[in-house]
């Protein structure tokens, strides 16, 4: 790859700015995590047990795209805090499903009602112009749209 090429130079600048984007969305999300007792992971588990409840720890795995000793370490936590719960699949008895306790979806729900990324999102968005948010919308929808065509 020639990076003195001036499109390898613009590919590298929009990959910096996004990750520039998800890097400070994820400090709000930490600290949201933190105001929680949970760690960023822990949060990302119980919000997705919200949303998808019974599902398995593979899937978790696979949807968080970490590791599975990772993942398991995380929601024995989430157990031992009485937020998550195990229960045998019946359809097959090595499958374990989990799901949410009672306690649990009252933290998704608080992790939901006031998380910090989200307002600081709106803050920095109330910095511009309507039509530039509707531009970033736009311009962000057609680059994935492009990204999920490539093939190598």
């Amino acid at each position: 790859m020639d990076y003195h090429d001036e499109k390898v130079k613009k590919a590298i600048e929009v990959l910096q700015s996004y990750w520039a984007i998800n890097k400070a969305t994820a400090k709000f999300t930490q600290q949201n995590a933190e105001r929680l007792g949970l760690t960023l992971q822990q949060l990302s588990i119980v919000n997705l047990l919200k949303f998808t409840p019974g599902i398995t720890l593979k899937e978790i795995t696979q949807r968080l795209l970490s590791a599975k000793s990772t993942v398991s370490v995380s929601v024995e936590g989430l157990v031992q805090l009485g937020f998550v719960e195990r229960q045998t699949s019946t359809g097959d008895r090595r499958e374990i499903n989990l799901r949410l306790t009672s306690e649990g979806e009252k933290v998704s729900k608080s992790s939901t009602q006031n998380p910090y990324s989200y307002q600081a999102m709106v803050t920095a968005l109330e910095q511009m112009e309507e039509t530039e948010i509707g531009q970033i919308v736009d311009l962000n929808k057609k680059l994935l749209e492009n990204l999920q065509k490539v093939e190598f």
